[in-house]
């Protein structure tokens, strides 16, 4: 099979991770890089030092019959758009979070892949951080057996010094707390716990001169599919090193981020710390984007799913926007959404 081809929708931060991870992969290669900033993104493949087409226009990409995949990294209002039209075209997605803004995004998302099927992939990124690999292996070998309680917070002082603050501090492009980060925390739960049937939530502001146009901390607590309870925090103003606490107490064991205690440990007294790589830092730079592109190039190449596709990270996002119309309306929301 010939290199599987790849056209990146944006020049941010992120960007340049999929860069990167698309041109480590001796089974791909970037063809093209979308901005209406061309000769910033000339700037940014020469700083890589990669090879590549630039174009102003994103339907020249998804037109062109050389491109395969499209990654969408441009901002999240317009990703809806970008998805449907890519879809159409008949090119594989990847897809930055939040996958859209609001409902109604969403629901065009799906409706647009359920009538023209193309392999997909959301980057809830942290699905492929070797902790959680070890988390979610662990869960799978009933080391800790059914998860009745999941608490995962994220948080995260997302400021000025961060490029991304000059719009992630929105409503418009940012949207929430939940929306435009605490939804990796969401996304957790349900990889670790099952599926959310109703959720309560509340938020509140940090300190009164917030350049937040919405509450940057929000926190919800989650009924579970499988009659457990779950705790989300997401906090984007703070005083605290970045941390993205995974806490899962079983019916035969628990984990702290990367300690576990099992019953098939016998004799166990403490908990026990598997020395790997945890999420514990806010730099792209340190996520696994190269394992989630492998894995994407390899779902294309075999016609296999890979672990976060579109139809999964979707029920990740309606959970998110039903926390938002909890803290927004002050009651419960059930699950699934009705349309």
């Amino acid at each position: 099979m010939s290199k599987i081809r790849f056209a990146v929708a944006g020049t941010g931060w992120v960007a340049g991770e999929y860069l990167q991870a698309i041109a480590a992969n001796p089974d791909a290669e970037v063809y093209a890089i979308v901005s209406k900033h061309m000769e910033h993104a000339r700037a940014k493949l020469a700083e890589l030092g990669i090879d590549a087409l630039v174009m102003d226009q994103y339907e020249h990409a998804v037109r062109d019959s050389n491109v395969d995949a499209i990654v969408l990294c441009s901002t999240p209002d317009i990703r809806p758009e970008y998805t449907v039209l890519a879809a159409e075209h008949g090119k594989h997605i990847v897809m930055e979070k939040p996958l859209a803004m609001n409902r109604e995004g969403l629901w065009r998302m799906a409706e647009a892949l359920a009538a023209h099927p193309v392999k997909t992939v959301a980057s809830f990124v942290l699905r492929w951080n070797p902790s959680f690999v070890n988390t979610k292996a662990l869960i799978d070998n009933d080391a800790i057996g059914r998860v009745f309680m999941a608490q995962i917070d994220y948080w995260h002082h997302v400021g000025p010094q961060y490029g991304q603050y000059r719009w992630s501090r929105t409503k418009e492009l940012g949207g929430s707390s939940i929306l435009s980060a605490g939804c990796h925390a969401v996304d957790a739960v349900r990889y670790f716990a099952g599926e959310v049937e109703e959720v309560t939530a509340y938020s509140c502001r940090t300190w009164a001169d917030s350049d937040y146009e919405f509450d940057p901390n929000a926190i919800a607590i989650l009924k579970l599919a499988n009659g457990g309870i779950g705790k989300v925090s997401s906090s984007l103003e703070c005083k605290t090193p970045y941390k993205f606490n995974v806490h899962l107490l079983g019916e035969k064991g628990a984990v702290m981020n990367n300690q576990f205690y099992s019953h098939k440990l016998p004799g166990q007294t403490e908990y026990a710390t598997i020395p790997t790589i945890t999420p514990d830092s806010g730099d792209v730079s340190h996520h696994p984007f190269k394992e989630e592109i492998n894995e994407f190039i390899q779902a294309i190449q075999n016609d296999t799913r890979t672990r976060c596709d579109f139809q999964d990270a979707y029920k990740t996002m309606e959970v998110s926007f039903a926390i938002d119309e909890s803290i927004a309306t002050g009651k419960s929301v059930k699950l699934p959404l009705s349309r």
